[in-house]
Formats: C-alpha cells, sequence, structure tokens
C-alpha cells in the first residue's frame, strides 16, 4: 500500500481556475491541469522569491517535494503558454487553505 500524501497549505489565492488563449474555444485546444499546490510553490519561490526551503516550511512538505512541485509545475505552464494551450488550476483533496 502507497503512503497518503502529506496535507499541504496553500494561501488562498486565486478568482480565476481556468485560462486559456483569446480568440479559442475550449473545444479546439487541449487543456493542462496544474495543481492547486505546483501553483503554490511557484507562486512562493518565483514570485515572492523564498528559498525552497522556506517554501516548504510554508507549504508543510519537504524541499525535495517542492523542488518536484517546482519542476511538474514550470513544465507544465511553459507547455502551455508555448503551445497555446488552456490551463486549469485543480486542487487536490489534500490541501487546506489558510490566511497569511
Amino acid at each position: 500500500m502507497a503512503r497518503p500524501r502529506k496535507w499541504r497549505f496553500l494561501s488562498p489565492i486565486l478568482k480565476d481556475y481556468f485560462f486559456k488563449p483569446r480568440g479559442y474555444s475550449v473545444s479546439g485546444i487541449e487543456i493542462a491541469d496544474l495543481a492547486g499546490d505546483e501553483l503554490e510553490a511557484m507562486r512562493l519561490c518565483d514570485v515572492l522569491e523564498l528559498e525552497q526551503k522556506m517554501a516548504g516550511r510554508k507549504m508543510g512538505i519537504s524541499r525535495p517535494t517542492v523542488q518536484r512541485l517546482l519542476y511538474s509545475g514550470r513544465k507544465k505552464v511553459v507547455g502551455a503558454l508555448a503551445s497555446g494551450n488552456a490551463i486549469k488550476i485543480s486542487f487536490p483533496k489534500n490541501i487546506s487553505f489558510r490566511r497569511r
């Protein structure tokens, strides 16, 4: 049996959960599914310029997990932007929102 995922703590930062290129219908493009924890890791490290260790502390996860989230999240976002695909942000069950 696999080990259950740790709970992750995110800031409630989003109002929109779906982004697409202007001028395209949703049915005509692919959708990249970006997890909320990937977005939070990118926000903490890229926007707030925190080190991965501090970002991990804020999210309640380890530094290597933050590194994996950054890698997968950046790959999805850059791939979607370069290909003209939509980005859908979804939140798994093991997410807890807390105000900062």
